[in-house]
């Protein structure tokens, strides 16, 4: 049986069919068949609710296994981060890897539904792999935000990637490599 996946789309008009899907077409094409991603569409994608977005990714962790691999970019990283650390799902998640996500609080962007979290290790489930990745060449979150989750998650592998973009243009091979070394 294939290994799942959840990829979390990042937030903006479209994104969900123009952008990340793209995204989602590399991390496929690196993994191949071994592994089952699953790419919902969030709620109001142009316009992201915390509490709307919280309840799907709820309802979709129901339908994951223990080793259930755990994707999110930009601001659908930072949601599921947040998820995680408020409400530990029933499976045992086999990683999360957040890729060019906004961090809130001090230093990074203020956000009227999410807290400022500076205790992610103690809240995320115990033993859970946590991968960092941002593109230096990012126009919409800066690499600032890389660093701010890593002094969070002193734990966390982190990747910085010179020359490219918020989108790590459309390149997913590191992340699926990082995927399969937790196999």
């Amino acid at each position: 049986m294939a290994k799942q996946i959840i990829f979390v789309q990042g937030a903006g008009e479209g994104v969900h069919a123009r952008w990340d899907s793209k995204l989602v077409a590399s991390l496929e094409r690196e993994l191949g068949e071994s592994y089952a991603v699953r790419y919902p569409q969030m709620p109001g994608e142009d316009d992201p609710d915390y509490a709307a977005w919280r309840a799907e990714l709820i309802s979709e962790f129901d339908l994951l296994e223990d080793g259930a691999i755990l994707v999110g970019h930009s601001i659908g990283g930072t949601i599921l981060i947040h998820v995680l650390a408020e409400q530990p799902p029933k499976f045992r998640p086999g990683g999360l890897f957040l890729i060019a996500a906004p961090f809130i609080g001090e230093g990074g962007w203020p956000s009227d539904d999410m807290d400022d979290r500076k205790d992610f290790s103690e809240r995320l489930p115990p033993g859970i792999p946590v991968y960092l990745y941002h593109g230096a060449d990012d126009d919409i979150v800066p690499t600032a935000h890389v660093h701010l989750y890593a002094k969070a998650l002193p734990h966390a592998v982190v990747r910085v990637f010179e020359g490219r973009d918020h989108q790590l243009d459309n390149d997913m091979s590191d992340v699926a490599r990082d995927i399969r070394l937790l196999d």
